[in-house]
């Protein structure tokens, strides 16, 4: 038999130290999307490319997600959430470190695939290691909401840093560094977390990761879940994106432009950290989606037809209160997964479904941009988003419900 370390105990407002290095790996992933931006010009200098292509490669990194989320979340549900954790971890920096010697374009697009790959495996174990280090629903809630902050709070700090480093270091010796940070994440893993329990053999395992990816699609909670993830991931890095090569066309200067675009992206943690405690507290998941998906529809709106000011306001506002979305949705993940076997199936299926708003969202806005001349209208893209956010904000509501009539075996004391 398998001896596990029992979580570690802590007092009632703190999180175990597992929890908080789970979040911190995804806070350090994270950081390979947001070294992005703050790169195009200088990949559109040296490498030659055009907005769309720029838009693609914003979006790389989520075509792994996009194909192969439930599937991977699958293998870390059967085969061990760290073992996955650690090799998503080394995956992401072979893609980082062959990335810093791409020698163009295309090269660059295959490096970034291979990250997406890494970057999936390293995210989509959490919530399930989560789960299995935080076992009391408060403190659970709280902890899902800061890992619904990885992403903003990573991409915010390469917003911020990776424009100092790339004028300090090049981009290429910036991405050979964050190759270099991957794999201190994977080592960390190894020795602070609580091991996986045995492996199951191949037939069984087969048998078992088949029955749990149709258990898992065969539930309408896990579509909802990951269609309204849909709405909301597409647009935010549509926004985010592209903020640096719209503050850049302003003609603001290369320091402004990373710390302003840090900002935006930075404050959506407000709202993901604001989701787990309402949630805590008792608030519908329903009203924090319709604040959530309401303030980026406004938000979207000012932030490409109002004066500099009030643009740069409404971009905070779109982020921050929008940070609610995934907060809450992160948590209704874990609660709408058909059983505790398939946590990383749902989340893998929900992650699935965001990559393919951030693999589509970008080049998408970016089209609609070159086609107008302009970023004028591409709010049209957000707003409805939201709209059909909104509507499945209430189908969200009815399931939940829906569930505390009929909890499913096992939760009926959730």
């Amino acid at each position: 038999m398998h001896d596990r370390p029992a979580p570690t105990p802590t007092p009632r407002s703190a999180l175990p130290v597992q929890a908080r290095l789970i979040v911190a790996v995804g806070i350090a992933s994270a950081l390979h999307v947001g070294k992005l931006p703050p790169a195009l010009p200088l990949l559109a200098q040296e490498l030659g490319l055009t907005l769309v292509q720029g838009g693609f490669l914003l979006s790389m990194i989520q075509f792994a997600g996009m194909t192969l989320g439930a599937l991977l979340g699958q293998l870390a549900d059967r085969l061990g959430p760290r073992r996955v954790m650690m090799v998503g971890l080394v995956l992401l920096a072979a893609g980082s470190a062959l990335g810093a010697v791409a020698p163009g374009a295309a090269a660059l697009l295959g490096t970034r695939g291979l990250e997406g790959v890494g970057f999936l495996m390293t995210v989509l174990p959490a919530p399930a290691l989560l789960r299995r280090t935080v076992t009391e629903p408060g403190p659970l809630n709280r902890a899902l909401g800061w890992w619904g902050a990885y992403m903003p709070i990573g991409a915010a700090t390469g917003l911020l840093v990776t424009p100092l480093a790339y004028a300090t270091i090049g981009w290429r010796l910036t991405w050979a560094v964050l190759a270099v940070l991957a794999a201190l994440c994977a080592a960390g893993v190894r020795v602070y977390v609580a091991p996986d329990g045995p492996r199951a053999r191949d037939a069984q395992a087969w048998a078992a990761l088949r029955h749990g990816l149709h258990t898992t699609l065969s539930a309408p909670g896990p579509w909802l879940v990951a269609s309204a993830f849909l709405m909301y991931s597409g647009q935010w890095l549509a926004v985010v994106g592209f903020l640096p090569t719209l503050y850049t066309e302003a003609g603001w200067s290369p320091a402004r432009v990373g710390w302003a675009s840090a900002l935006v992206a930075g404050v959506n943690l407000t709202g993901n950290i604001a989701a787990g405690r309402l949630l805590a507290r008792g608030v519908a998941p329903r009203s924090l989606l319709w604040t959530g998906y309401g303030a980026m529809a406004l938000g979207a709106v000012g932030t490409f037809t109002a004066g500099a000011g009030l643009a740069y306001a409404s971009a905070l506002v779109f982020s921050a209160v929008g940070g609610l979305i995934p907060g809450t949705l992160f948590a209704l993940a874990v609660r709408l997964a058909p059983g505790p076997q398939t946590v990383s199936t749902t989340v893998g299926w929900v992650q699935q479904w965001s990559s393919l708003g951030q693999f589509v969202g970008p080049p998408l806005v970016a089209a609609l941009a070159a086609r107008v001349g302009g970023w004028q209208w591409t709010w049209t893209v957000n707003v409805a988003c939201c709209a059909v956010g909104a509507l499945l904000a209430a189908a969200l509501h009815a399931r939940l419900a829906q569930q505390v009539r009929a909890p499913r075996p096992g939760q009926e004391g959730a």
